[in-house]
């Protein structure tokens, strides 16, 4: 696969955000699109419009769909799956070790951050200036951080301001997190009746 297009699922007081990654020759990925949805877009629309993105653009047609299954993710993934999108459904934990099952993965967030992480530090993620929500996009990065809990040694990543999202930060993590372990991971384990 070329293209991998992340999604992360908001809820009333998130934002649901949409970016398309284009794996390159290199190894390279090129961000091609942001998108953030206006808050209580309401998940069949969200459904739609990722729909009409992948059937419409030639390239988009064959590329993965990689969709936040962690909180109401799970029905708006069986959405998905309706409309022949085949979603890699990913449920982001707290946890420490990436494992399958329920027709997706169950991800460390410190692995999808890590993997921005890399990518970023080895100048192997581009994100074009003209794209819409480019700034936006670097906003929150630069809010993310890592808190670490002194007595439980537990990390959490996230927003560091109250009122900051990191929405599009995880779209373009969940794209990159699959986009660079694709090669190397088992076949996702169908879901009961699939």
């Amino acid at each position: 696969m070329r293209f991998f297009v992340g999604l992360d699922l908001g809820q009333a007081q998130d934002y649901t955000a949409l970016a398309v990654l284009e794996r390159i020759e290199n190894g390279e990925y090129h961000v091609r699109h942001l998108e953030r949805f206006k808050l209580g877009t309401p998940y069949p629309a969200v459904v739609e419009r990722v729909r009409r993105l992948m059937l419409t653009r030639p390239l988009l047609n064959r590329s993965v769909l990689v969709v936040d299954r962690t909180g109401v993710g799970a029905p708006v993934v069986d959405m998905f799956r309706r409309e022949n999108l085949r979603p890699v459904a990913i449920t982001i934990t707290g946890g420490n070790s990436v494992s399958s099952g329920e027709g997706g993965y169950h991800v460390p967030k410190r692995d999808l951050v890590s993997t921005l992480q890399v990518l970023f530090q080895t100048g192997r993620l581009k994100v074009a200036a003209e794209l819409p929500e480019a700034r936006l996009f670097v906003d929150e990065l630069l809010n993310f951080h890592v808190k670490i809990d002194a007595r439980t040694a537990h990390d959490s990543y996230g927003a560091w301001r109250e009122g900051t999202h990191d929405d599009l930060v995880l779209a373009v993590a969940l794209a990159a997190w699959y986009g660079e372990r694709q090669k190397k991971m088992a076949p996702v384990p169908k879901p009961a009746g699939w």
